[in-house]
């Protein structure tokens, strides 16, 4: 069964590695790494395509004004970033873009158009993505830039307030908090290239400003059911409701601390927030969001590895109950729909 996910840190975890002067760093590559996702392991685990982010942490990129900021990776945190932290991360970015487009070949392409998501055997799309809207530094125009270099979505924000908006959070007033007046232009620009808005990471009122706003269908790229796990990173059975009836989908992530709260989880926790996803926002709402790469090894669930290791997923999903119709629909079929926005088939509507 082919699927593809919609979010890993690979990208970003092989030039931190590379700069943090990690010997296995030197030798990786997305074709072949230690971590856990590359090209050759995607291709063995029957991936079509793989969503590859180019994340980047802005409070790396500061002068020590911003350390506050390292205090919790997955708390968010409201401080002022400068304009000189977000050229330096927007640097970055293009380097991962650039990377990516270095390591294309037989096995591997850059998604731009629709026939390179085609399956095809022996070859794994991929489909970049850049994580931290605040990149933008309030430029519209680098929506164009990133676009022509091959991104075809964009995380509005990641733990730090932006020109776009604020990030989710355990304080009400920050998670209240809606999209900027630059953020709805954004979302409008966005909508016009063609490029899949994602509010994972967003405040909840920022969610509901991109239901509102946006002319096409939005995804949560990463993120599960806050009635199953109560983290301000997960969405209310509310929002699940109106992400299925906007089109849009989520992608169950495989953090632990998003799936059982404390302690490690198992892949029966995975298919309990598809169920409940199903149950709550339809079952063309649900999706594939991994999250690899983007935390400790440890944070997996039981028995899970990496992309090696999806089957477990797969079967944890049919005993739960999810049929196999369902299952192939989370497995691609719901992204493939929504993922007509940024490759539309020629001669058919978006």
């Amino acid at each position: 069964m082919g699927w593809i996910d919609m979010h890993c840190d690979t990208l970003s975890g092989i030039l931190m590695g590379e700069r943090g002067g990690n010997r296995d760093a030197k030798h990786m590559s997305l074709i072949k790494n230690v971590l856990c996702v590359d090209v050759e392991r995607l291709g063995r685990a029957g991936a079509d395509a793989q969503f590859f982010a180019c994340f980047v942490n802005a409070a790396d990129y500061g002068d020590g004004k911003e350390e506050q900021g390292k205090a919790g990776k997955y708390q968010a945190e409201i401080f002022s970033l400068t304009e000189t932290v977000w050229e330096r991360a927007y640097q970055d970015v293009l380097s991962m873009i650039d990377r990516a487009h270095s390591e294309e070949c037989d096995r591997f392409r850059i998604a731009q158009r629709a026939e390179d998501l085609t399956a095809r055997e022996g070859r794994t799309a991929g489909i970049l993505t850049v994580e931290e809207g605040g990149v933008l530094n309030g430029k519209l125009e680098r929506l164009g830039e990133l676009y022509d270099r091959g991104v075809r979505l964009i995380t509005l924000t990641w733990n730090y307030e932006n020109a776009i908006g604020s990030p989710n959070s355990r304080e009400r007033s920050v998670m209240e908090r809606g999209l900027t007046s630059f953020g709805r232009e954004v979302l409008e620009a966005m909508n016009g290239y063609g490029m899949l808005i994602d509010v994972s990471h967003l405040s909840d009122g920022g969610f509901w400003d991109c239901i509102r706003y946006s002319r096409a269908p939005i995804v949560a790229s990463h993120s599960n059911c806050r009635e199953l796990c109560a983290h301000p990173r997960n969405l209310t059975d509310e929002m699940l409701r109106a992400l299925g009836e906007n089109g849009g989908v989520a992608g169950l992530n495989f953090y632990s601390a998003f799936l059982c709260g404390s302690g490690r989880a198992r892949p029966e926790d995975i298919a309990r927030h598809a169920v409940h996803m199903i149950d709550k926002a339809g079952e063309d709402a649900a999706a594939l969001g991994t999250d690899f790469d983007g935390f400790e090894a440890e944070a997996l669930p039981e028995g899970i590895r990496g992309v090696q290791d999806m089957e477990r997923v797969w079967e944890a999903m049919r005993k739960a109950g999810i049929t196999p119709r369902q299952i192939e629909k989370i497995a691609s079929g719901n992204l493939r729909r929504v993922l007509q926005i940024p490759f539309p088939i020629p001669g058919q509507g978006a």
